[in-house]
C-alpha cells in the first residue's frame, strides 16, 4: 500500500489543498512540516494524531520537521477559539518548549546533519524587526481576506470577546513560518489538524506571491469519539503523555475503557498495526466483545510507544491485577495505584505480630460483618489475599501475607476489592 493510499485507509486525510496531492507524495521523498503550539509541557491524546501521522511519512522516507512555536506560542493562535488565550512568560514557554521536545522525540528520528528537524520558530521570527516585517509580508495580506476567516469572523462577532491585534495578526506569522521553511529546507507540504487549514492556505499563498511557486496542505481530522464528544478527556481532566500528570498506568486504563465503537478509527489512527491485524481485531470487537481484545492491544501500542515497553509490561500486569492477576511483579506506587479507589483501611505494624487472627482483622476492617460470614466466604473458596485462594479459617496476620511489607489486597469473589495498609 502506498502512503497516501495508507493515509486516506487509516483516517488522516481530511482535506488537501491540491487534488493531485496523492501523486505528489508518493512520487518521491519531500519535506513536510507540522506546528505544536506550546501552551503546555505534555502533549494530550487527542495530539496524537499529527505525532501519529508524522511517523508515517518518515518510515516512507519523506523529510519531517517538528516545529515548536517559540515565538507563535507568545501570540496564541485564535482558530478554534471562542476568546483570547491567556498569554504565557516567556520562561513558561520555555519549560513547555522542553517537555514537548522530549516527547516529539520519543515519536520521530531526528539524526544530526541532513533529514528531519526539529525547530524552534522562535529562532527567525523574534529577530525579524517590525517595519520589515510588515513591508516584506504583512503587503501580501488583504484585510479582507483576513476578516472572512471563519475564526476571526467569529470573534469579530461576538462583541463580548472580540478580537485583539495580537491574535489578528497570527496567520502572517504562520505564513511566514511556512515560507522560511520553503526558502530554508525546501519544505512543500504543511499538515495539521482541520482547525489549521486558513493557515496553511495562507502560507501556500505567500510562497506563491513570493516565489510563484507551488506547496501544498493535508489536515487532519479532529479526533472524536463516535458519540462526536471531544476524545482525550478522563473525569479527573486531560490524559497527558507526561508521566508526570498521567501514570503510565492510568494511561493503559484510559485506551482499556475505550467503546466498541470507536475501535476501528483509534486501531488505524494511533497504532502502526498493519491492516491484517487491524482487520482480525476489528472481527474480534465484533464477534468477542467481551474479550475486549482491540482495547487491550491499542492500550499496549500506544503506552509501548509513549512511555516504552517495561511500563506497557507493568501497566498491562496491574490491569491483569483487578481480574485475579500476579501482584508480585507489581511496584509499589502501581499497586497503590491500581487499588486507590477501592474501599481501604490503615492498622498499625503492631497488628503484625502473629496474634490476631485475620476473620478479626477483616470485621475490624468492615470487609466482612462477622468471623461466621468469613468462614462462610473462605468455605466456599471465595476470598483472596493477594490474588492467592484463602482455605484455612484459622490463619493469623503475619507479615508474609503483605505486599512491599505494607500492603494487603483482598479480593471477596470476583470483582470486590479492599486495600489494608499497616503503618
Amino acid at each position: 500500500m502506498k502512503l497516501f493510499e495508507e493515509l486516506v485507509w487509516r483516517g488522516f486525510v481530511n482535506q488537501t489543498t491540491h487534488p493531485e496531492i496523492g501523486e505528489i507524495i508518493d512520487k518521491s521523498p519531500l519535506t513536510l512540516y507540522c506546528g505544536f503550539d506550546p501552551t503546555a509541557d505534555s502533549f494530550h491524546v487527542g495530539q496524537l494524531v499529527p505525532l501519529m501521522a508524522l511517523r508515517h511519512f518518515q518510515r516512507a522516507g519523506h523529510a519531517c520537521i517538528a516545529l515548536i512555536g517559540g515565538a507563535t506560542g507568545m501570540i496564541g493562535d485564535p482558530s478554534g477559539k471562542k476568546e483570547e488565550r491567556q498569554l504565557l512568560s516567556k520562561d513558561q514557554i520555555e519549560r513547555n518548549l522542553e517537555g514537548q521536545r522530549r516527547q516529539i522525540e520519543r515519536f520521530l528520528n531526528f539524526p544530526e546533519g541532513i533529514g528531519p528537524k526539529l525547530v524552534n520558530n522562535a529562532d527567525w521570527l523574534c529577530h525579524y524587526k517590525l517595519i520589515d516585517f510588515l513591508r516584506d509580508i504583512g503587503k501580501h495580506f488583504s484585510v479582507n481576506a483576513l476578516i472572512a476567516r471563519e475564526s476571526v469572523r467569529r470573534r469579530l462577532e461576538d462583541r463580548e470577546h472580540g478580537i485583539s491585534y495580537t491574535e489578528f495578526s497570527y496567520n502572517l506569522l504562520q505564513a511566514y513560518d511556512f515560507l522560511y521553511l520553503y526558502e530554508n529546507y525546501g519544505c512543500t507540504l504543511q499538515v495539521g489538524g482541520s482547525d489549521q487549514w486558513g493557515n496553511i492556505v495562507a502560507g501556500i499563498d505567500l510562497i506563491r506571491r513570493i516565489h510563484d511557486a507551488d506547496a501544498y496542505g493535508l489536515t487532519f481530522p479532529l479526533l472524536t469519539k463516535s458519540d462526536g464528544s471531544k476524545f482525550g478527556k478522563s473525569e479527573s481532566g486531560n490524559i497527558w503523555l507526561d508521566a508526570r500528570y498521567t501514570s503510565p498506568y492510568k494511561f493503559y486504563q484510559f485506551f482499556i475503557n475505550q467503546a466498541d465503537a470507536d475501535m476501528p478509527r483509534l486501531l488505524r489512527l494511533l497504532t502502526e498495526l498493519p491492516k491484517e491485524e487491524i482487520s482480525v481485531l476489528e472481527e474480534s470487537v465484533r464477534e468477542t466483545p467481551e474479550q475486549r481484545a482491540a482495547q487491550r492491544r491499542l492500550a499496549f501500542e500506544l503506552t509501548s510507544l509513549v512511555h516504552g515497553k517495561t511500563e506497557a509490561l507493568e501497566a498491562e500486569r496491574a490491569s491483569q491485577a483487578m481480574f485475579g492477576g500476579d501482584l508480585a511483579g507489581l511496584s509499589e506506587k502501581v499497586l497503590e495505584e491500581v487499588f486507590s479507589e477501592v474501599p481501604s483501611a490503615s492498622f498499625p505494624k503492631a497488628y503484625l505480630d502473629g496474634q490476631r487472627l485475620l476473620a478479626d482483622l477483616l470485621v475490624e476492617a468492615r470487609v466482612f460483618s462477622s468471623k461466621g460470614e468469613f468462614r462462610r466466604m473462605v468455605q466456599s473458596g471465595g476470598l483472596y489475599i493477594n490474588n492467592v485462594r484463602l482455605q484455612n479459617t484459622d490463619i493469623r496476620v503475619t507479615p508474609e501475607w503483605l505486599c512491599h511489607e505494607k500492603l494487603m489486597v483482598i479480593r471477596v469473589g470476583k470483582k470486590q476489592y479492599y486495600l489494608l495498609r499497616f503503618e
